[in-house]
């Protein structure tokens, strides 16, 4: 009896094992949990990268998906004075999937593998200052799965009716997700502007302020000097 329940647990374990093997890098979708990571996964925040420093982020996609990355350099802190950022994006094996060295930049690719993928953001350019970049990254799921096979005429009609709803369902949030995306990155460019505007503000207000104390010390010492000119010693004899 000993050998034969020591058997059944090894064919167990062999098919469980078997089985795990078998699945695909992504489960599918009638699986129970599979469907958390499904729609329109996006985030947008800003952050600022240290002199040469490097900041990364890790975001889950599923394959089949099209992931989006737009940012924007901002402003910079310290004496940084090169507005390039160097944004990199690898896949979950290690691949790079894209890069750009750009004040802005927008990357978009189609995602091949399931699992989590790793944005970098690289201040290598200014070894003495700081920036402040706005993100704007996620992933997209366009269409919609095929319905089973095995289904009767009744059921395939009421689904395929269904499938053409959420079909135009999911064309109108694609739709509004992308003027979202132009929405928010006019919104980075109008953030631009206004740190650009501050900046322009504060170099005008101290160099009006350097002038005019320039200005007085200059007056101030022309006003010694000629009154140098016209000074007397007493102590000697006039004409």
């Amino acid at each position: 009896l000993f050998p034969l329940t020591m058997l059944v647990h090894t064919l167990l374990v062999v098919l469980s094992s078997l089985c795990v093997w078998a699945r695909k890098s992504e489960p599918p979708l009638s699986e129970g949990g599979a469907g958390l990571f499904r729609g329109a996964d996006k985030y947008d925040f800003a952050i600022e990268v240290p002199a040469a420093g490097t900041e990364c982020f890790w975001h889950f996609a599923h394959q089949s998906g099209s992931f989006y990355l737009t940012y924007m350099v901002q402003w910079t802190t310290g004496m940084a004075n090169d507005h390039r950022l160097f944004v990199t994006i690898s896949s979950p094996q290690g691949v790079l999937e894209a890069s750009k060295n750009a004040a802005v930049g927008q990357m978009n690719f189609q995602t091949q593998v399931t699992g989590f993928y790793r944005i970098c953001l690289g201040n290598h350019n200014n070894q003495f200052g700081g920036i402040r970049v706005f993100l704007n990254f996620g992933v997209v799921y366009e269409g919609i799965e095929e319905s089973k096979s095995g289904r009767e005429e009744g059921e395939k009609a009421l689904h395929s009716t269904l499938s053409s709803i959420e079909e135009s369902v999911q064309k109108l949030q694609n739709q509004i997700f992308h003027m979202w995306r132009h929405y928010n990155f006019a919104r980075m460019r109008k953030g631009k502007d206004h740190y650009l505007l501050l900046s322009n503000l504060n170099y005008i207000t101290w160099w009006s302020a350097t002038q005019s104390l320039v200005i007085l010390l200059s007056g101030y010492l022309q006003l010694v000097l000629l009154k140098r000119l016209f000074h007397t010693d007493p102590s000697r004899p006039r004409c």
